[in-house]
């Protein structure tokens, strides 16, 4: 069972960017597709980016044109670069595969401040 820690998560002012690592116990490169969701309070947790095996990406409304998903195979590591923050993207982020079948890491909190 791979096992990963989300990291990369503070707190920014609106406008501002983060990038977010996803470190996995082993190898992804058999995972097709890998994804980061995001938990706000109070919402059920939401996929917000999708990467597949070769480099191919989709994403949420919500974020398209601001976050960029990306992967290292030979790091076993996903990331998630967000740009143009906004106080509506605060939440805890996660990365899982799409649909998610690992194990939940204890994600990184973002919070975004107007």
């Amino acid at each position: 069972q791979v096992q990963v820690v989300e990291s990369g998560g503070g707190l920014v002012q609106a406008g501002g960017s983060l990038r977010l690592s996803c470190a996995a116990s082993g190898s992804i490169l058999m995972f097709n597709d890998l994804g980061w969701y995001r938990q706000a309070p109070g919402k059920q947790r939401e996929l917000v980016a999708r990467i597949n095996r070769v480099g191919m990406t989709n994403y949420a409304d919500s974020v398209r044109g601001r976050f960029t998903i990306s992967r290292d195979n030979a790091k076993n590591t996903v990331y998630l670069q967000m740009n143009s923050l906004k106080p509506e993207d605060t939440a805890v982020y996660y990365c899982n595969t799409a649909p998610y079948a690992w194990r939940w890491g204890q994600g990184t909190q973002v919070t975004v401040s107007s």
